[in-house]
């Protein structure tokens, strides 16, 4: 916001309306020690022109992904976004459409979110899909409580081959749940089967898998779904949904909540941020779902409308009929994932996904004749994979920093003690000669 009209003869007025007589008193339930009671110490007041002027200098020193070569990825992904999805986007009947709890006022984001849900449930093969949830994590950790609130049991198995970050939340949802979590070792880049049906039983609620995983490697899904539905517990996943253009969906292999992150789909990375959480599964499972679900109907007259269908959240039911307190479904993250893979189509997502597998490939095989660099996991992948490198990878990524390429991920920053690893990331945006170069400067950073 440029310019905040309120004057200190406002903020007054305001505050008297209120009934009392100073901001502080309306953070007094904030405990003491908590509140900064410190001296700022920030530089003299600066007028429009002057801070306008210093704003513009400091922004220059900010590097973006169109200044980079970035190989980064671990769950947020350099993909191209066409200029037709910023355009639709920034339409202000979408950046400023009406909540869509009343349907008669808001039909065009009714049947926007109807449209998302129709993609990726077809897209998952799954039978229904929510209207999107906050990110990749939150699914994953929303898919968790809907697996112990169906299963009635207490115990949830996920692989360490999952995003540690998703992990985490995970983790994080379920403090306080009375639930335990026992995490799944990785076998050469994958979930360890033995270990996995070592601690399967019947207290297990669901099993969460990530495929493509953290590694990038292909999981074995197939046996892992033969395992954990022989135990009576349910198969939550968390793919890559760019990847299921080209890989078989998880609504063929017997998963029964399908998540992901649909930054891929038009979505900028934004420093990290906001995304838009995928969310699908089978119809039986359909009341536990979080969040929203959008309906197509007809009114008295015959004509087709949009209306929520499910709305299960604590404002809306009962708090102790609620699934969850999730409260958005990044309607504008849905929107641009929405109008990315109209403009793909399947055809265009296929190719798209085509383009990232064989430049991953193409990639990994010319690092791999460098001395010293090997494929860490002799395992299939598909736009992701891990490298064995000669030097700390830490030592790379600032070196190549230098040139302006991003180089990757040190998995050593994660708990899978595992030392000079980098994790590499090829997106569609990567061209034969950004990857040479990339060649080129990994030999040149590990030569003494």
């Amino acid at each position: 916001m440029p310019f905040i009209p309120n004057t200190d003869d406002d903020r007054r007025k305001m505050l008297n309306a209120i009934g009392v007589k100073k901001f502080e008193e309306l953070i007094s339930d904030i405990p003491k020690e908590l509140l900064f009671d410190g001296v700022l110490n920030l530089p003299a007041a600066l007028s429009e022109m002057e801070l306008m002027s210093e704003l513009n200098r400091r922004s220059k020193q900010n590097i973006g992904c169109d200044e980079n070569i970035v190989f980064v990825g671990g769950g947020a992904y350099d993909h191209y976004i066409p200029a037709a999805v910023d355009h639709i986007v920034s339409r202000s009947e979408f950046y400023t459409a009406y909540t869509p709890y009343q349907p008669e006022v808001s039909q065009g984001t009714l049947q926007v979110i109807y449209e998302f849900q129709s993609m990726i449930a077809e897209l998952s093969r799954m039978d229904v899909a929510n209207a999107s949830i906050y990110d990749g994590g939150s699914a994953l950790a929303e898919a968790v409580l809907m697996a112990v609130s169906e299963t009635r049991r207490k115990k949830i198995l996920i692989s360490k081959t999952v995003n540690p970050f998703y992990r985490d939340v995970v983790a994080t949802y379920l403090r306080g749940q009375n639930v335990d979590i026992i995490p799944i070792d990785e076998k050469d880049g994958v979930t360890d089967i033995d270990r996995l049906e070592a601690a399967l039983d019947n207290q297990t609620a669901g099993v969460v898998v990530q495929h493509p995983n953290f590694f990038g490697c292909l999981e074995q899904v197939h046996e892992l779904e033969e395992l954990i539905h022989r135990h009576g517990a349910l198969y939550l996943s968390s793919n890559d949904p760019l990847s299921l253009a080209i890989l078989e969906p998880p609504g063929d292999y017997g998963v029964d909540i399908f998540t992901g992150e649909g930054q891929c789909f038009g979505n900028a990375l934004n420093l990290g941020g906001p995304f838009l959480g995928l969310m699908a599964t089978r119809d039986k499972f359909i009341r536990r779902m979080p969040g929203r679900i959008a309906g197509i109907t007809e009114d008295l007259n015959g004509n087709r409308g949009f209306v929520l269908t499910f709305q299960t959240r604590e404002q809306h039911i009962r708090r102790d009929k609620a699934t969850s307190n999730i409260c958005t479904n990044q309607a504008l993250n849905a929107l641009a994932g929405t109008v990315y893979l109209a403009l793909m189509g399947r055809k265009g997502l296929e190719k798209i996904a085509l383009t990232c597998l064989e430049k991953s490939h193409y990639l990994a095989e010319k690092i791999s004749e460098l001395n010293g660099f090997e494929l860490k996991f002799k395992k299939p992948f598909f736009k992701e994979f891990a490298i064995k490198t000669p030097v700390d990878p830490d030592l790379i990524i600032h070196k190549l920093l230098s040139h302006r390429i991003n180089a990757g991920i040190n998995v050593r920053k994660y708990d899978y003690q595992l030392d000079h690893v980098l994790l590499v990331a090829v997106t569609e945006k990567r061209s034969r000669e950004q990857m040479d170069l990339f060649v080129h400067y990994l030999k040149e950073a590990t030569q003494v």
